[in-house]
């Protein structure tokens, strides 16, 4: 992050923060500006991306605000539902009348108040016409409100963990003191946190948002940058409350009721005087009210009507994608390709889509158009071309001059990138004759111009290009750059200026001025190194700038100013050296490239176009160790795994002894190339080249158990290595579910109370199945030996999670296995009624299976339980539903094809190696057989499914824990 400090003549004082976002090219400038005598912080942000290609961003301010149960969701007047992240679920709001985040709150339930949420709940305004969006603590009189124009920052979300015993944990994860908080979340060009917006090339993208305490209004109605207010009204009377972010004397306050104005009053109002009135108002309905603010000169501080009150139309939740077969037209499916690509869709792909629209229609322009942008933004350049020459095949069928002309754009950049320059140059000219492609057309025939020496023609189209957009700071660099080329020194640090009163952190222009004023004592250049923070990215940005103009020789001079042992500077420096061909270049290639495959290469992650051609150009000259590791990187992120391959084995057999180019073969021969036995091999000699890498040795534990190994094997394995244990949670609670389901549960359960963990947001509910299933394996064994009281107390302490734990219980949680063996001690000490009780707690919940996959899903085996007691109870009939119903789960969906649903999007399981999710149904299905047959007493066929799902599932957790129990009670 880099950052200048900006101080105005009115007092008023700024950061301008700089980030890049290096992995889709948009650069986000952030000003947070405080002003004298406002209570509010300003935040300006400028979106701008610097790539050719469009792209998406999401912008999401979250900031974590303190809350207890005073706490109140101050939401605008019109907000009557609420979405959940990705539109998944939707309720009524602020009073909830149904089934939200798997809680039941149809006894009608006030969901803005922190205290009646008691699960981890996210609420986003479906939509509103309304600025602002807070929350306010009723028990100290104050709260914070965000105010944004809504037109341009729609997105008003809360999240909490909930006030509950597993919110109030996660609080304690992640807050030192303060306890816990609301995340206020306010997006800006996206109404949902998935809903991404498209960034086209150099576009730039301004907004303002406003973050202001206030206090004494309550429940504001309407909120702007200058005031707050809120109105109410009993039928009779209105009360009045409003608050200003900095003095205003004599300010007017203004009510009419029907047209009429009924109160009319001056007040001086600020942050520490809040206004307050009453005035009656007998006879008119609340939505003929209408309450004003203004400052003494007359300006409109804030207003408010409230809303006539209407029967609330609850919007449709999201629907999932269509598989492609499903969808009848071609436009739908470039429409679902689209928005799965604008979504950043993590398990499905948008290729699918088109391939089955272009299989139907192989002309279809904005098909071909769209997977040709497609393949171009993974590198595949030459495939790309064709599908972009077979779109203009039909775009120019009847005219050559098309209405619409990305598709001559996007292919002049596609040769570009192939270094066919003259074809590219056509192709831009073309572009160019539309409106929307100008810009970016004539940057590009620029660009072009200028690395071929034709600097006057080159400045003629620069200058054409930011006609069209003037905020192009790409553009804006080249023409400082031409200026200077041609003589013009005071025009061009003019430019200069002008380009850095726009943008502070234009590194191109900032090095142009130091080339132009010169440089003598290195001040300017130091200065300038500050602010690129040696930030090997920084300088590399700048560099692609100027040699996409030819300008290698400024390209070079600004990657040496970088101090940083960065493989890509090396090989950036090795490549432009190549096209300036000057004495001793070759030498000068050989050492920059010796220096390059010599960088330590940790968190090296190429990931641009232009990356491909350099590391290419190390390649062939010689760079076959780490030059094709990086280039594979880069290709399996683009997804193309089979070029990934090639290039990680030419690394290995150059260099055996990297740990992590074995390490990535591994997943490529298991996940790719469906190779179960070289992964194991190459990952192994991972780990073997690096013992102490603690990431290596869980994935390769997580490989043997895809592999089939014993539990005892693993087990063995991690004693092997106990020194790695206290590195990572994860690990960790791998070893004690090893020491548990091996039946060590008194080892287990003093290893996690030795032990502090830090969950993992999708891993919850991990270790805290582990510390019961210790704690019912001890109470297990403790009822066999008919020591109940034991029993009993091992089996309380697992209702109530320690702290070390680092998560509390979920609301709603039922604990049906804990209550039936708690029956079954009491009972063995003659407690009947006590036992009668815990034996009706044990059949509470649903009754219907499912494939539990997350940590708020009820497991299959509750069921069984439930049936359990129900047989302790004398009410068999209950019992055996709850057994058959188990059976006939199973049996219904045994032969499901099964994949993860499109919005399972955050799974709880590793996702190091690809799961077979049809296999694992198959093996859950069996488990629910063999549950449904241990309650109906059949052992023999419970055994046989048990077995039919382990030999499906090896590592199947529960088949373990109740083959053990079956064996026990044998």
């Amino acid at each position: 992050m880099d950052y200048v400090l900006d101080e105005k003549e009115d007092g008023s004082v700024s950061v301008l923060l700089h980030d890049v976002d290096q992995m889709y090219g948009t650069k986000g400038i952030t000003k947070i500006s405080l002003y004298p005598g406002r209570a509010y912080i300003e935040i300006t942000g400028q979106l701008y991306n610097r790539t050719a290609m469009p792209q998406t961003f999401l912008w999401w301010a979250n900031p974590a605000v303190p809350v207890n149960e005073n706490t109140q969701s101050v939401f605008p007047p019109d907000v009557h539902a609420v979405m959940d992240h990705g539109k998944r679920d939707v309720s009524r709001f602020p009073i909830a009348t149904g089934v939200y985040y798997k809680k039941d709150y149809s006894d009608g339930v006030d969901i803005s108040r922190y205290k009646n949420i008691p699960v981890p709940t996210s609420y986003m305004a479906e939509k509103s016409k309304y600025d602002f969006v807070g929350g306010y603590d009723y028990g100290v009189g104050a709260g914070i409100l965000h105010v944004a124009d809504h037109h341009v920052s729609p997105g008003k979300k809360q999240w909490t963990w909930g006030c509950g015993d597993f919110g109030k944990a996660w609080d304690r994860n992640l807050t030192d003191e303060d306890g816990p908080y609301v995340e206020l979340m306010t997006g800006v060009y996206t109404d949902n946190q998935p809903d991404f917006t498209w960034l086209k090339p150099f576009e730039e993208k301004v907004f303002h948002q406003y973050f202001m305490p206030y206090k004494g209004v309550g429940q504001v109605k309407n909120a702007t940058t200058e005031a707050a207010v809120t109105l109410s009204y009993d039928g009779r009377l209105a009360q009045i409350k409003a608050y200003a972010t900095s003095v205003r004397k004599g300010a007017v306050v203004k009510l009419w009721a029907a047209g009429q104005l009924v109160l009319e009053e001056r007040a001086d109002i600020s942050p520490a005087a809040v206004y307050e009135a009453k005035a009656p108002c007998p006879g008119v309905r609340e939505e003929e009210l209408h309450l004003a603010v203004y400052s003494a000169e007359g300006e409109s501080l804030v207003e408010y009507r409230p809303e006539a009150p209407e029967i609330p139309k609850l919007p449709e939740p999201a629907r999932a994608a269509k598989e492609p077969a499903e969808i009848q037209t071609c436009e739908e499916l470039y429409l679902t390709g689209q928005h799965i690509e604008q979504y950043r869709h993590a398990t499905y792909l948008p290729d699918p889509y088109y391939l089955e629209g272009l299989k139907r229609d192989p002309g279809d322009i904005r098909i071909n158009n769209a997977y040709g942008l497609l393949l171009m933004r993974r590198g595949c350049f030459e495939r790309a071309q064709k599908f972009l020459e077979k779109a203009l095949e039909r775009l120019t069928e009847r005219n050559p001059n098309p209405y619409h002309s990305e598709t001559y754009y996007l292919l002049g950049l596609c040769l570009l990138y192939q270094g066919k320059d003259d074809e590219g140059y056509d192709a831009f000219y073309k572009a160019a004759w539309s409106s929307e492609q100008q810009d970016k057309g004539f940057y590009y025939l620029a660009a072009i111009d200028a690395r071929h020496g034709r600097i006057k023609r080159a400045l003629e189209h620069v200058e054409r290009s930011l006609v069209k957009n003037a905020h192009n700071v790409k553009a804006r660099g080249l023409k400082a750059y031409l200026l200077r080329r041609m003589g013009e020194t005071q025009e061009a640090l003019a430019q200069v200026q002008d380009n850095l009163k726009l943008d502070s952190f234009d590194f191109v222009s900032g090095n142009e001025r130091i080339l132009l004023e010169g440089d003598e004592r290195g001040e300017k250049r130091q200065a300038l190194n500050r602010l690129m923070r040696d930030f090997a990215e920084n300088y590399l940005m700048a560099a692609r700038d100027y040699a996409e103009w030819g300008a290698y020789g400024e390209a070079i001079g600004l990657l040496d100013s970088c101090t940083k042992e960065w493989p890509m500077l090396f090989y950036y420096k090795a490549y432009y050296r190549k096209q300036v061909k000057s004495e001793g270049t070759e030498a000068a290639i050989a050492s920059l490239l010796a220096q390059a495959e010599g960088c330590r290469p940790d968190y090296c992650f190429p990931n641009k176009p232009e990356d491909i051609a350099v590391l290419c150009f190390a390649i062939r000259r010689g760079c076959h160790a780490k030059a094709p590791y990086y280039l594979g990187c880069l290709y399996y992120d683009k997804l193309q795994w089979q070029e990934s391959v090639n290039l990680w084995e030419m690394s290995a057999r150059t260099d055996d002894a990297f740990p992590t180019v074995h390490r990535n073969l591994a997943l490529a021969y298991y996940n790719k190339r469906k190779e179960p036995e070289k992964a194991r091999q190459e990952l192994e000699k991972a780990f073997a080249l690096n013992p102490a890498d603690v990431r290596i040795f869980l994935e390769l534990d997580q490989l043997h158990k895809k592999l089939g190994w014993s539990f005892e094997e693993r087990l063995a394995d991690y004693e092997a290595h106990t020194e790695l244990l206290e590195e990572r949670d994860d690990l960790y609670i791998e070893y004690i579910t090893l020491v548990n389901l091996t039946g060590n549960h008194k080892k287990a359960y003093d290893r996690i109370m030795g032990h502090k963990f830090h969950p993992w947001e999708g891993g919850e509910g991990k270790i805290t199945t582990q510390y019961t299933l210790a704690l019912l394996g001890l109470a297990r064994a403790a009822l066999r030996e008919k020591d109940c009281k034991q029993a009993e107390e091992l089996l309380r302490g697992a209702f109530a999670y320690p702290e070390n734990l680092g998560e509390g219980k979920l609301e709603g949680t039922k604990d049906n296995h804990l209550y039936y063996h708690l029956g079954l001690a009491l009972e063995g000490q003659g407690r009947e009624a006590e036992a009668k009780e815990c034996f009706e707690n044990a059949v509470l919940g649903t009754d219907e299976p499912a494939g539990a996959m997350y940590y708020n899903d009820q497991p299959a085996d509750m069921i069984l339980y439930q049936g359990l007691a129900y047989l302790k109870l004398g009410r068999v009939r209950e019992a055996k539903a709850r057994f058959y119903r188990l059976i006939d789960y199973g049996e219904r969906h045994l032969e499901d094809q099964v994949k993860i649903q499109y919005f399972a999007v955050s799974l709880p399981e590793f996702l190091i190696f690809d799961e077979d999710y049809t296999l694992r149904n198959r093996a859950h299905c069996y488990y629910l057989m063999a549950l449904g047959n241990m309650g109906l007493g059949d052992e023999e066929k419970a055994a046989g499914y048990l077995g039919e799902a382990v030999k499906t599932e090896p590592s199947h957790m529960m088949c373990r824990v109740y083959r053990s129990l079956m064996t026990d009670n044998g």
